[in-house]
């Protein structure tokens, strides 16, 4: 939750290759007090049934800058497992594994403001917005 010297984040993943929320996949928010400054880990969580995040930390007082690294790659070997007969991109393609490992999202934040960051992904590509 936000407040007047705060800022708050959250975010949803859907996986457009199927138009379903992508469950389970670990999520970990980062923050910095100035573009110079250090990351600092606060947490972290995994996506829900309906592909949300609903208990990301808090934001420190001070921060400026936001990192969300989402760790898809087991999400998506998992995918394959469970449809490896229906993997035509993988055939077609000749590729084995993920093409995107990982996705870090890094935006800046004002104090007050709520910060709503959906993923929209798939196999080999992804593309993110501010949401509300």
């Amino acid at each position: 939750m936000s407040t007047s010297t705060t800022a708050s984040v959250s975010t949803h993943i859907l996986d457009t290759s199927v138009g379903r929320p992508a469950e389970g996949v670990a999520v970990q928010l980062s923050a910095r007090p100035g573009r110079d400054a250090d990351w600092q880990t606060l947490g972290g969580s995994a996506t829900d049934a309906d592909g949300r995040c609903k208990d990301l930390p808090a934001l420190p007082e001070g921060t400026t800058h936001v990192r969300l690294d989402f760790e898809v790659e087991p999400y998506f070997l998992k995918k394959q497992a469970d449809a490896q007969q229906d993997a035509p991109a993988n055939r077609d393609s000749g590729a084995t594994g993920v093409f995107f490992p990982e996705v870090a999202i890094t935006f800046a934040v004002q104090p007050g403001e709520h910060y709503h960051v959906p993923l929209l992904l798939n196999p080999f590509g992804y593309s993110v917005y501010r949401g509300s």
